[in-house]
């Protein structure tokens, strides 16, 4: 049987044959409103519906699971049947809970700071392995927990591996269903790109109000270009024109994510460049500390330097924050644990 998160909602009667509607009504508040980790767990179903279900639940496996900040931080690299690697990182506080999925297995674009791009692109992921990972993390969240946090997503961001406007349709129809079928608010998802121009105004022109990221990591063509080789294509004139339509159309305060790199784009001409556009934008800027990679020699600034950057922004009238770097410890920057699981001999 397919993994029912595999079949649009709608059609999920197409996995229970002979079975009273109600019946698939039942699966799909499962699947899609209270997740549960196994099939077994789904107790208004019937036993041989769940015996049916038992093992082909998920889209994927999980073959590693990591823990850090006191339980606070959890990351899991799903394998799906074909062998592509998909991560997720759940992030736990006390009032919210945010889960950083994937939308593509490696990615295409090539960023020099980025483990997952360094890897190459394997294929795009179906709406339902998208859907299915905030699934995970609810029915974690519902059955496990973490100390002190909540039971429930509050928030998601496409921030994981991958280009999500480089995945389009999927992308979409994976929203439609978080808004539509879970329940989840289009203003708690968050969808993150390096710059795809085209991808934005389709995204400003969906029902949906939600919040947009560029990526931008630097704020001039010619250094951006040796970053994000994608500016090529789109820059960031282009891209400035794109963000503040979409600002217009939604009326979503902009983020920037702004990656520091040692001696790259730390420095105070980069400041007064990014104060600008973040200014134009009306933009929030997010200053994240690199995560090393195994293919370049590219260092995190030193955190001295990242206060002062942000200190540069806020004289400049930006408001900005220092993304709080969590689970450094187990490998949490998307691509890391993939490139984990390859050094222990697993298939990555």
């Amino acid at each position: 049987m397919t993994p029912p998160y595999l079949h649009p909602p709608e059609e999920l009667g197409d996995l229970l044959t002979g079975e009273p509607s109600y019946r698939v009504d039942q699966l799909r508040d499962w699947l899609y409103k209270t997740p549960a980790l196994s099939a077994q767990d789904m107790t208004s179903l019937p036993g041989h519906v769940r015996q049916m279900l038992e093992g082909r639940l998920w889209p994927f496996t999980v073959e590693m699971e990591q823990s850090a900040d006191g339980g606070m931080t959890r990351k899991w690299l799903f394998r799906a049947p074909d062998g592509a690697a998909i991560e997720a990182v759940l992030m736990g506080y006390p009032r919210r809970a945010t889960l950083c999925i994937s939308s593509q297995a490696g990615c295409a674009l090539g960023c020099t700071f980025c483990a997952t791009g360094q890897f190459g692109f394997e294929r795009n992921l179906e709406p339902g392995e998208i859907v299915a990972q905030v699934a995970y993390a609810q029915a974690f969240l519902r059955q496990i927990g973490m100390p002190g946090g909540p039971d429930h997503l509050t928030n998601v961001v496409f921030m994981g591996m991958g280009e999500p406007l480089a995945n389009y349709e999927r992308v979409r129809e994976a929203i439609r269903r978080m808004i539509e079928v879970m329940g989840l608010s289009a203003r708690s998802l968050t969808v993150s790109t390096v710059g795809i121009v085209p991808g934005i105004r389709r995204l400003a022109a969906e029902p949906w109000p939600v919040s947009l990221a560029i990526s931008l990591h630097a704020a001039d063509d010619e250094l951006r270009t040796t970053l994000v080789p994608i500016n090529k294509r789109y820059p960031l004139k282009d891209l400035e024109a794109a963000a503040a339509e979409y600002f217009r159309m939604k009326r979503r305060r902009l983020s920037i994510e702004w990656t520091m790199i040692d001696g790259v784009n730390d420095t105070s001409e980069q400041v007064g460049k990014l104060a600008a556009i973040a200014t134009r934008l009306r933009a929030h800027v997010n200053l994240i500390a690199l995560n090393p990679t195994p293919l370049t020699d590219q260092k995190a600034s030193h955190p001295a330097r990242v206060k002062g950057f942000a200190a540069e922004l806020r004289q400049r009238g930006v408001n900005v924050t220092i993304r709080d770097t969590r689970g450094r410890d187990i490998d949490a920057a998307c691509g890391q644990l993939r490139v984990l699981a390859g050094k222990r001999g697993l298939k990555a």
